[in-house]
């Protein structure tokens, strides 16, 4: 593992590690992945304005979410059925959120229970949920995560109906039973055509939840609820006004609506409508630690990290997952320093130019 210098090199052990239809179903976006791809490069069309002669002798990248110290502005974002890349699942990737003092933000569709997750360490975690026709299922959900210590829940709110996932279809993509539903009802989904997951879904996934039923939400638990899926700041400002305690500005990795937004792209006009009041989190496409600072310079408070996460653990296990954190912490110690930030509240907006600002200052 001395040899990998960067994250994206795990994908390529991650590739030969596992068999092809579980690496493309980890991999994959929606249709031709515009978005998939365009999440990554629009951090491209981003420069640097560095600052210099500032004393950086001491970095802190420390922060706080929702109250929560972590050791730097990186998450773990939820990502479904991690047996499927490592044989002990969920359990692994939260040993190594631990590690690294950092919040895991655990799948609705883990292949571990919560209750297995919640034991395994001291990690402080947050559940990712979707909705179910049967609201029963999703109450009772909210109510094991509050039993188990999660701290917060995260309602991703991008899936109405599956994206369009082309490589699941060509693969037949097989949806396992999760044992968080034994007994409640079957996730298996054995397609006779196309994508099990994709069938799973819309026989499960309530299509009708709206604005209106985040009073419901609230009305079922204590904890913070965070939405995840957010890409306008009209939809932004309809969930401050809703009363949720956060924001996640995700396009679901590229998975749902291809041709919708690069999630950088649309994080400024989010945090100008939100004006602070409720923490705003951004993924989708970070791959540097200069992604991360990117993100903090236009607003984020912290970013998510999906697939990298999957990659690290079917390359190496929890190590793996590790070494995927600590890069990133690494490259982002280092962007800090040479912009003359020596901590998190010393970026700012004037540390960074997009592309087409540019060409306009020229003009």
């Amino acid at each position: 593992m001395d040899q990998i210098v960067n994250v994206d090199e795990f994908q390529e052990l991650a590739k030969q590690a596992l068999p092809k239809m579980y690496y493309d179903f980890y991999n994959g976006g929606a249709e031709d992945q515009h978005t998939l791809n365009e999440n990554v490069l629009a951090f491209r069309r981003i420069m640097f304005r560095p600052r210099v002669l500032v004393d950086v002798s001491k970095i802190d990248m420390s922060t706080k979410i929702l109250g929560y110290p972590i050791s730097a502005p990186i998450m773990i974002a939820p990502t479904g059925n991690h047996k499927l890349a490592h044989p002990e699942g969920e359990t692994v990737t939260a040993k190594a959120a631990a590690a690294c003092n950092t919040i895991m933000i655990v799948s609705y569709m883990s292949s571990c229970t919560y209750e297995e997750i919640a034991s395994s360490c001291n990690a402080v975690r947050f559940l990712q949920i979707y909705v179910y026709k049967r609201r029963d299922i999703t109450a009772q959900v909210v109510k094991r995560a509050e039993k188990a210590g999660f701290k917060a829940i995260v309602l991703t709110v991008d899936v109405p109906r599956l994206g369009r996932r082309e490589a699941d279809i060509k693969n037949k993509m097989i949806s396992p039973q999760l044992k968080n539903f034994k007994g409640v009802f079957s996730t298996e989904a054995q397609p006779s055509k196309g994508s099990g997951v994709q069938a799973f879904t819309s026989r499960a996934f309530d299509a009708s939840f709206s604005w209106k039923d985040i009073e419901w939400l609230k009305s079922i638990t204590e904890l913070p609820i965070l939405v995840k899926g957010i890409l306008t700041r009209e939809d932004a400002l309809q969930a401050v006004e809703a009363g949720v305690d956060g924001i996640i500005v995700s396009n679901h990795g590229g998975r749902q609506l291809n041709y919708s937004p690069a999630t950088i792209t649309v994080l400024e006009e989010v945090v100008q409508v939100v004006r602070g009041r409720i923490p705003v989190l951004l993924d989708g496409g970070v791959r540097r630690g200069t992604d991360v600072f990117k993100a903090l310079a236009l607003g984020a408070q912290a970013v998510l990290i999906g697939r990298p996460i999957v990659y690290g653990l079917a390359a190496k296990g929890e190590d793996g997952v590790k070494k995927v954190i600590d890069m990133l912490k690494n490259e982002f110690e280092i962007t800090m320093a040479l912009s003359g930030c020596p901590t998190i509240d010393d970026i700012t907006r004037n540390h960074v130019r997009i592309e087409n600002e540019r060409l306009q200052s020229m003009l």
